[in-house]
């Protein structure tokens, strides 16, 4: 019944194998980790805006001049602008916020060919799981811009509209940016998804179309306006 070693002769052990640290109990403290480090460095951004979009979008088309734009607005507003961090239209509208002399923040994802956080982000965070990088989009942001993007996009997207359909978050402002973009898509939303009782009617109400980026950012601060009033 003697134990041939005591648990600190376990913990002092050499351990040639690094499988434990794939195991998930390991995955849940790197979990956790992630989560603290999150809210310690985002609790006192204050009032925020996230701005999501296409990480292939270059510095000489319109649609980064725009998102470039929208930061600065919503800066000038004194708000915080939170993007993905990469390039794109994430670093445009970090370029935006932060040449205004705002908070510009960025939430990286640590994926194989990415390219890090872009130089205009003056708080930036690197995440392992994209769950966690969007309860910190969710979280700190009072409103939302969708500028043209591909899967990463759509699902941040999706995500969000589903946590406000089903009163899992309080309403959100959202503004969906680049009408000629999104046209086949809200199509398709008002058409088979509603046709078949997919969605309710009232689902698409839950965002704004616009091309006009004073229109979107006027969208997305809303809330955190009507706030700042009463």
């Amino acid at each position: 019944m003697i134990p041939s070693e005591s648990s600190t002769a376990r913990l002092l052990n050499e351990e040639n194998s690094t499988d434990w640290l794939h195991h998930d109990p390991w995955r849940v403290l790197r979990i956790q980790s992630e989560f603290v480090d999150g809210f310690g460095a985002l609790a006192e951004v204050g009032p925020a805006v996230s701005i999501f979009g296409s990480a292939r979008i270059k510095p000489d088309e319109p649609m980064y001049k725009a998102a470039q734009e929208m930061g600065t607005m919503v800066a000038q507003r004194d708000i915080a602008v939170i993007t993905g961090g990469g390039p794109g239209i994430m670093e445009a509208a970090n370029r935006g916020a932060s040449e205004a002399g705002g908070v510009s923040v960025g939430l990286g994802i640590e994926l194989p060919h990415e390219q890090g956080i872009n130089e205009w982000v003056n708080l930036g965070l690197n995440f392992r799981y994209f769950f966690v990088r969007k309860t910190m989009f969710v979280k700190y942001s009072s409103g939302f811009v969708i500028c043209p993007g591909g899967f990463g996009t759509l699902d941040e997207m999706f995500e969000l509209l589903t946590l406000v359909q089903t009163h899992k978050v309080r309403y959100m402002p959202v503004a969906l940016f680049g009408s000629e973009y999104w046209e086949g898509l809200i199509d398709w939303l008002r058409g088979p998804v509603s046709d078949h009782g997919m969605i309710s009617q009232i689902d698409p109400s839950l965002f704004v179309v616009t091309d006009d980026p004073e229109e979107a950012v006027a969208v997305a601060t809303g809330a955190i306006q009507r706030d700042r009033q009463n």
